[in-house]
C-alpha cells in the first residue's frame, strides 16, 4: 500500500468516526480514567517563611532592569502595620503553595474593615511593572495580585488561590481611625509531588554546571504537581510537549514515574472522539481536555513519552493498553502526506509548534518530526510484540527520508533549508538529526555552517534550546553542547534565576510571546533540561 492509499483509507476512517459520533475508545476511556485517578499523586508540604524585607532598585545591568537589596531579618511583627503602610518580603527561593497569614489587634476595638493588598511575583521587574491598564495577549487573571477584605481581626486567613513566587509585597490599602493592628504571622506551605532527589552528581562535577542542576532540578519540582505542570505561575494544566521534556528529566532526578504513568492515561481518557490527543488536559478545577487546542507535532511526541516510559519501568501493562492511542496518533498524521512522499502542512489546518521564533518556517522540521515519530512508534510496537501491526513503517521511514533528503537538504551548501523562500533555520538542522535524515557527520557540519550564517533563524526559547543540545549530542559535538549549555542556561543563572525560564534571549531581556512580559512564566516545564544532559551524559558534564 503507497502513501496515498494509506493516507486516503485513514481519512476514510477518521472521516466515519466523525460522521457518525462514534468514540475510538469509548470503551476504554472509562478504565483508564480510573487508573489515571488511582494515581494521582501525593502532594509533600513545607512549611516556610521570609528570609529578608527587600527594598525594589531600579538599575539597567539588573535583567530587566531591576533588582531587589535586601534590608535584613523581617521585623513587622509587632508594629502597628498602618505606619508599616507597605512591605516586600523574600522568600529567599521560588516557591508554589498556599499562603496564609494571621492579625490582630493591638488597642481599642475593630471599628471597621481593614482592605490589604497582596502581590506575588516571580521576578523583581514582574513586581515593580505597573499592570494597569493591561496590554498582555493572555488573561489578566493570571497575575497575582489579591485584595482581601478583613472584617474580622485576631484569626488566621489563607488565600484560597495557589501562589507560585519569590517575593511578597504586602500594602495597606484601607484602614479606620479607630483601632491599631499587626500582621503579627505569616507562613507558606509549598507543595510538590517531586519527592527527594534520585541521581546525585559526581564529585568531580563543576560548580557552574553543578548549579545549573540545582536550578533545573527546582524547575522540575515546582512543576510537579498533581501532574507535571507547564508553569506553576500560569497554565496551570498538563501539556504533552511539555511532558515528554519533563519526563526526560525527570529520569535523572526525582524518577518519579508514577507520575509520568498517571499524566499518560489522562491524556488517553480524555481524547477526542476521532482518538486524537488534545494538545493539553486539566486536573484543576475539574479534569477534563481544552477542547479546541489540537497540536499534531504534541499528539506525536505524547508516542515518545509513553516509549521512554515503558525503558524507564519495564511496565508492559500500560505501554499495552496504551498502543492503540500510539497507533491512533500516528494514522491522523499520515492523513497530512502526500503523494511524493512529503508532510504537507498546508493539508488542513493545522497547529505545528516548534518555537515561538516569529517567521520560522516549519515544513523541513515537520518531515523530520514525522520520522523520529514514525521511528519511536515502532520502536514501541516492537518491545510490545505488536510490529506486525504496524510492519509498514519502516518502509515508510526509508521513503520519507529519501524525500527529505531531496526536498531540504542542500548538499552543496550542507545545510537544511526549508520552505519556498530556503530559510536555514537551527531548528531544521536539529530536527533532521534528530530524524536521522542527516549522518551525524553532515549534522555537525549543518550546525556549523548555520551557526556561522548571521541570517540563520536561531531558537527563541528554553524548549527549542533543549532540541539543539539534543543534536550537538547526536552528532558528537560534545564540546560544543557543554559550552552551549553552560552558555544558555548558565546565563538565566548569572541573571539572577532561581528557577528557570519560559523565555529566554540573552541579547533581549524582555523577549515575551504575549506582548507583556510580566506574564512570561520565570518557572516552566520546557526549561528543566539540563538535569537530563547534566546526567545523561557525565563524561561530558560532570568533568
Amino acid at each position: 500500500m503507497n502513501l496515498r492509499t494509506l493516507a486516503a483509507v485513514l481519512l476514510s476512517v477518521a472521516s466515519f468516526t466523525l460522521l457518525y459520533g462514534q468514540d475510538y475508545f469509548e470503551s476504554s476511556k472509562p478504565g483508564w480514567l480510573e487508573i489515571a485517578r488511582s494515581t494521582t499523586p501525593v502532594l509533600h508540604e513545607e512549611i516556610l517563611r521570609p528570609v529578608a524585607a527587600v527594598r525594589a532598585v531600579q538599575d539597567p545591568s539588573a535583567f530587566q532592569g531591576w533588582r531587589y537589596e535586601s534590608l535584613g531579618t523581617p521585623d513587622f511583627h509587632a508594629k502597628n502595620f498602618k505606619e508599616v503602610g507597605e512591605i516586600t518580603l523574600d522568600f529567599g527561593r521560588h516557591i508554589t503553595g498556599y499562603f496564609s497569614f494571621h492579625t490582630k489587634v493591638l488597642n481599642n476595638s475593630q471599628d471597621a474593615p481593614v482592605k490589604l493588598k497582596f502581590m506575588f511575583g516571580e521576578l523583581p521587574a514582574e513586581m515593580n511593572t505597573p499592570l494597569d491598564p493591561w496590554k498582555g495577549t493572555l488573561s489578566r487573571g493570571w497575575m497575582q495580585d489579591e485584595i482581601v477584605t478583613l472584617t474580622d481581626m485576631d484569626e488566621w486567613v489563607t488565600l484560597p488561590r495557589r501562589m507560585s513566587f519569590r517575593y511578597l509585597r504586602i500594602e495597606l490599602l484601607g484602614s479606620s481611625a479607630g483601632f491599631d493592628f499587626a500582621i503579627d504571622d505569616l507562613f507558606f506551605k509549598a507543595v510538590s509531588s517531586a519527592g527527594e532527589n534520585q541521581v546525585p552528581l559526581l564529585e568531580t562535577c563543576p560548580e557552574e554546571i553543578r548549579e545549573i542542576a540545582r536550578v533545573s532540578e527546582a524547575t522540575l519540582k515546582e512543576c510537579m504537581q498533581t501532574v507535571f505542570e507547564d508553569g506553576p505561575k500560569r497554565d496551570h494544566r498538563l501539556w504533552s510537549g511539555d511532558l515528554y521534556l519533563q519526563s526526560l528529566a525527570n529520569r535523572y532526578s526525582f524518577r518519579n514515574f508514577e507520575l509520568v504513568k498517571h499524566c499518560l492515561y489522562m491524556f488517553a481518557a480524555f481524547a477526542g472522539e476521532n482518538g486524537v490527543l488534545w494538545s493539553n488536559v486539566y486536573d484543576f478545577p475539574k479534569w477534563g481536555p481544552q477542547y479546541g487546542s489540537y497540536c499534531l507535532t504534541y499528539c506525536l511526541i505524547w508516542n515518545s513519552t509513553l516509549l521512554e516510559y515503558l525503558k524507564d519501568t519495564g511496565d508492559y501493562q500500560t505501554a499495552t493498553d496504551l498502543w492503540k492511542v500510539a497507533k491512533r496518533q500516528i494514522e491522523d498524521a499520515m492523513t497530512y502526506m502526500r503523494p511524493d512522499n512529503i508532510f504537507d502542512i498546508n493539508a488542513r489546518p493545522v497547529w505545528l509548534f516548534f518555537d515561538h521564533r516569529a517567521g520560522l518556517d516549519v515544513n523541513a522540521m515537520m518531515q523530520a518530526a514525522m520520522i523520529f515519530a514514525l521511528k519511536d512508534t515502532y520502536e514501541l510496537a516492537t518491545m510490545i510484540g505488536c510490529a506486525d501491526e504496524v510492519k509498514e513503517y519502516p518502509a515508510l521511514v526509508k521513503a520519507m527520508t529519501k524525500a527529505a533528503r531531496k526536498a531540504y537538504y542542500d548538499k552543496d551548501k550542507e545545510i537544511v533549508v526549508s520552505g519556498p523562500g530556503a530559510q536555514v533555520s537551527i531548528l531544521s538542522q536539529t530536527w533532521m538529526i534528530k530524524a536521522g535524515v542527516l549522518s551525524p557527520k553532515e549534522g555537525r557540519k549543518a550546525i556549523v555552517n548555520a551557526l556561522a550564517d548571521p541570517e540563520t533563524l536561531m531558537p527563541s526559547g528554553p524548549y527549542a534550546t533543549h532540541y539543539l543540545i539534543d543534536a550537538m549530542m547526536i552528532c558528537g559535538m560534545h564540546e560544543q553542547a557543554r559550552e552551549y549549555l553552560v552558555d544558555y542556561w548558565g546565563g538565566m543563572v548569572r541573571k539572577g534565576a532561581d528557577t528557570f525560564w519560559e523565555c529566554y534571549d540573552p541579547d533581549d531581556d524582555m523577549l515575551t510571546p504575549y506582548s507583556f512580559f510580566p506574564l512570561n512564566s520565570a518557572c516552566h516545564a520546557w526549561s528543566c533540561t539540563p538535569t537530563y544532559f547534566i546526567g545523561k551524559y557525565p563524561e561530558v558534564f560532570q568533568k
